[in-house]
């Protein structure tokens, strides 16, 4: 009985682990990693140095693949061996540490578009086995007058073309999706859907919605994402790794109650901490600019923290912090908080929060470019209203009165105050920031290097073991 509460470790140190995405087979690298259309772009791109940025489960085949690269084009590769956001954004950060002229990014991806450096997506051949997707197709959508919207995981799109053989013949309302790298060329035509790095034209009169979604890829972020973004849509998906079809069961209400009852924690909070989830999508700086000015004209704190991949544990150190904001790709906006100890939103949830022009009205939005100005779903701030002719605004969570009007942008702060401080024996303006200042007091300021003040000794042998059961315990006479 004591072994079903308490084991001595045994079975944990031999367990093998499994990637989650197949590594590339042993004899097919060059045509799973596609290297002569990656040789020909650097090549043909004059580059001298590359960047090779891989996920965690293709890490294996890294250095392979960069010695066949260097071979073929006489570049100088390098592996990016860790990401400091999510894989499936092009590092870009990391790659101009090592002054990268391009990346070639392996692996799944979101597709969002990059600010600097040239980009090469390989998403990896994974094996999809059309013949059976097509027949698990036919099975979920038996009419064959059926509106239907084929989406696929970027490591199949290389087979939706053998895919749409075999159904356009049968369907004539069908139609697939195209991946598209970047910002697609020109403005969007009647009808025609771009997100998410995909994009197709919808013909019917009544839109998107007289349309269902079929989606080919593993359950995960990406398929959360679509079903949120187009909630009036049913869908449906093909597991190519179990081989199976079935109707998708997510309650799509469900979860956007839950990200609606985060908008009302954001409507609530005083203080909210804005996460940089990334550096390299083009126009986070501008969506950071625009939640500054929002929570100001809101008339909340902020504090911009760029913590890498966030965590509880990271988090946990800002408990001042009501609430966080991520500002990240579409696939890793959204967070799921329940582990932390804060809520974590997205900049669409804050702006339906501040935002009092702003309603909902069914669409979700996961890409925060959608939200700029110029953008499709952008909506200006209103002007300021006096307090005396606000509207009266109680929270559906503490049922107490909370501010409901903006601020005057002129007087919702304070302009930034100076003073003359000593910096390296010279005398400077230095500004003063109550934020910093604040976070300064605090008794925990993280690590410290302590160069040269700690004394060095040599290394001595510790205890053997695991933690369970260390090898000198149980030795020593009481």
């Amino acid at each position: 009985m004591a072994t079903a509460f308490s084991s001595d470790g045994e079975a944990a140190l031999r367990r093998e682990l499994r990637a989650a995405v197949a590594a590339a087979p042993r004899g097919d690298l060059d045509g799973f990693y596609e290297m002569g259309r990656a040789a020909a772009f650097v090549r043909d791109g004059g580059f001298r140095k590359v960047a090779l940025q891989f996920p965690d489960e293709l890490l294996a085949d890294a250095v392979e693949v960069a010695a066949r690269m260097e071979a073929a084009t006489g570049a100088e590769m390098y592996v990016l061996g860790d990401t400091t956001y999510g894989s499936c954004c092009v590092d870009e950060v990391a790659a101009e540490h090592v002054g990268a002229e391009a990346v070639l990014h392996y692996g799944p991806a979101c597709l969002s578009p990059c600010r600097k450096l040239p980009v090469l997506h390989i998403f990896g051949q994974q094996p999809l086995d059309v013949g059976c997707c097509a027949e698990a197709f036919r099975e979920l959508y038996p009419e064959r007058q059926s509106r239907v919207v084929v989406l696929s995981d970027v490591v199949y799109a290389h087979a939706m073309g053998e895919l749409e053989q075999q159904l356009c013949p049968e369907y004539p309302n069908i139609i697939f999706s195209r991946l598209v790298c970047g910002d697609p060329p020109g403005p969007a035509v009647p009808g025609e859907e771009r997100k998410f790095g995909r994009q197709f034209l919808v013909e019917a009169a009544g839109g998107l919605q007289d349309y269902a979604m079929f989606y080919v890829g593993a359950e995960g972020l990406a398929l959360t994402s679509f079903m949120l973004t187009w909630n009036r849509c049913p869908f449906s998906s093909f597991n190519p790794v179990t081989g199976c079809g079935r109707r998708e069961t997510l309650n799509v209400n469900r979860a956007l109650m839950r990200r609606l009852y985060l908008v009302e924690r954001a409507r609530d909070a005083g203080v909210v901490g804005i996460l940089v989830g990334t550096l390299g999508v083009a126009g986070y700086l501008t969506v950071l600019q625009h939640l500054r000015e929002l929570l100001c004209r809101a008339g909340k704190r902020s504090y911009t923290l760029a913590v890498g991949k966030p965590n509880p544990a990271k988090l946990a150190n800002f408990l001042e912090v009501d609430i966080f904001v991520l500002v990240a790709c579409a696939q890793n906006s959204l967070l799921d908080s329940s582990d932390f100890y804060r809520p974590v939103v997205t900049p669409y949830e804050l702006e339906l929060a501040c935002n009092p022009a702003r309603e909902w009205t069914g669409n979700y939005l996961t890409d925060f470019r959608d939200l700029l100005p110029g953008a499709c779903a952008h909506v200006e701030l209103p002007p300021a209203v006096p307090a005396a002719e606000a509207v009266p605004n109680v929270s559906l969570i503490t049922g107490q009165m909370r501010a409901s009007h903006l601020c005057d942008p002129l007087t919702s702060q304070l302009p930034p105050s100076t003073a003359l401080a000593c910096r390296d024996q010279t005398w400077a303006l230095a500004e003063i920031s109550p934020a910093a200042s604040f976070l300064e007091s605090r008794s925990w300021r993280g690590l410290e290097q302590q160069l040269g003040q700690t004394p060095v000794s040599k290394a001595v042998q510790g205890r053997r073991g695991i933690a369970i059961a260390y090898e000198d315990e149980g030795c020593e006479q009481p």
